[in-house]
Parts: structure tokens; C-alpha cells; sequence
């Protein structure tokens, strides 16, 4: 999954323990498609259900576009995801079954096609969420020590 990144879902990375990425296609109309391009929306309340065998992204805020006339697009409707049949499947299971949830990760442009990484994920307690930050600021502790003892020498 690479490509050139527009969205990055950081607070989900926060809140959730990712299990499973998905790469998905995304159904967008013209001036979507422009506004991304410029780089106006937010992850940030977005999530993905499954309804009627398809999967659906929801609170995806992509903002006007600025030279857009008055075809312009709604900025939070559903928009459908593009997944295979079997995928589509494996996720309904694992969310119905197991708890989890769909949670977007990232907006990015796989050559010329917009694609979102979709993340099976199992929402963090608070108690994991401080081990996670305190794991990251020994680990920012430890590398500033190493630099600071290979400037010395």
C-alpha cells in the first residue's frame, strides 16, 4: 500500500489497535476527486460500516470545491467503498463476531486512482493508550541518548 498520502487518520492510530489493512477504492464524484487533489478533508470522525453487502464510509468531510459551480458536491455524504466479494465477507464476520470495527486510516493516490487504507481495528482501553505513550517517549528517550552519545565521540 503505497502511493502519495493526502489524509493521514493520526488520532485513529491513537484510539485503536490495528489487527488488518484493506485497501480499498473509493466511488467519488468530479469535484470530490479536485478537492482532494488540493488537499481539503479530514479523517477525523470517519468511520466504514457494512450495509447490504457493501461497505460504506461515512463522515469523510472533503471540502467544496473553491472553482466548483452549483453541481457542487455534498461534503459529508456516504460514499461506497470498493472491496472484492470475499473481503467485503472476511470483515463482515470478523466485525459481527469478534467486536471490531472498520476505521479509515489513510487517504492516498495510488497512481491515478484514490484509494483508502481501511484498518480492522480494536478500540485501545486508557490503560493501553498510556502504556502506548509511554512506550513512544522511552523510545524517543533512548534514541536521544544514543545521539547525544555519538556526538560526543
Amino acid at each position: 500500500m503505497s502511493g502519495r498520502t493526502i489524509i493521514d487518520n493520526r488520532k485513529a492510530r491513537h484510539e485503536f489497535e490495528f489487527l488488518e489493512n484493506y485497501e480499498a477504492g473509493i466511488e467519488l464524484v468530479g469535484t470530490e476527486v479536485k478537492s482532494l487533489r488540493a488537499g481539503k478533508a479530514s479523517l477525523v470522525d470517519a468511520y466504514a460500516r457494512i450495509e447490504g453487502g457493501q461497505v460504506w464510509l461515512y463522515n469523510l468531510h472533503i471540502s467544496h470545491y473553491a472553482f466548483g459551480n452549483i453541481n457542487n458536491h455534498e461534503e459529508k455524504r456516504p460514499r461506497r467503498l470498493l472491496l472484492h466479494k470475499s473481503e467485503i465477507a472476511r470483515l463482515y464476520a470478523a466485525v459481527r463476531e469478534k467486536g471490531l470495527t472498520l476505521v479509515p486510516v489513510r487517504l492516498y493516490f495510488n497512481q491515478a486512482l484514490l484509494k483508502v487504507e481501511l484498518a480492522l481495528a480494536r478500540g485501545k482501553k486508557l490503560y493501553d493508550k498510556r502504556e502506548s505513550l509511554a512506550e513512544r517517549d522511552s523510545k524517543r528517550q533512548i534514541e536521544r541518548s544514543l545521539k547525544e552519545r555519538n556526538r560526543d565521540f
